[in-house]
């Protein structure tokens, strides 16, 4: 098998994923930071907007792509993506909206499926670094407010020399 099959087999994500170790332990271990994973996909999931420790909802955020992009490529009558979703998500209840209400609200969309605001510190230093983790298309009002573009001097520049052409040629 070449390596352009193989490409085939696994779902492209739409998020870059950073090489560098992360900065998430967790005192039990391994088996400790995956449920506290575990746990993190299952709210984002269940509630769409979730706000956690950067480093934890930047971790949380490449295995939610993975599994949308999954559930998407796949659907639920591929028996891997199944055990897949049953394993990240801990409801029953999840699996059915990963299935029902996501695939079909990300199918046809180019982005990527979660976006990740930094949240004001109150606290210094990098282990109070907080976040918010959301899907997009959530039904919240939008974190990001739209900045007016209009005012900036090339945006009045574009609109002065679109008046000017339409003056000469009317």
């Amino acid at each position: 098998m070449n390596q352009a099959e193989i490409r085939k087999l696994i779902p492209a994500i739409r998020v870059g994923v950073c090489a560098k170790r992360k900065k998430f332990s967790n005192p039990k271990g391994p088996e400790g930071r995956l449920h506290m994973l575990r746990a993190t996909v299952s709210d984002l999931i269940k509630n769409e907007r979730i706000e956690l420790n950067y480093p934890r909802a930047d971790e949380a955020r490449g295995y939610t792509e993975r599994l949308i992009a999954d559930a998407i490529k796949y659907g639920d009558c591929y028996r891997p993506t199944m055990e897949t979703a049953d394993y990240w998500l801990t409801e029953k209840q999840l699996v059915h909206k990963l299935f029902k209400v996501l695939v079909p609200r990300y199918k046809d969309t180019k982005d990527s499926y979660t976006r990740v605001h930094k949240a004001p510190n109150i606290y210094p230093g990098y282990f109070y670094e907080r976040s918010v983790l959301e899907l997009r298309g959530n039904p919240f009002p939008p974190l990001e407010k739209k900045k007016s573009t209009r005012n900036w001097v090339h945006n009045i520049l574009l609109e002065e020399q679109q008046r000017i052409i339409k003056k000469m040629y009317a």
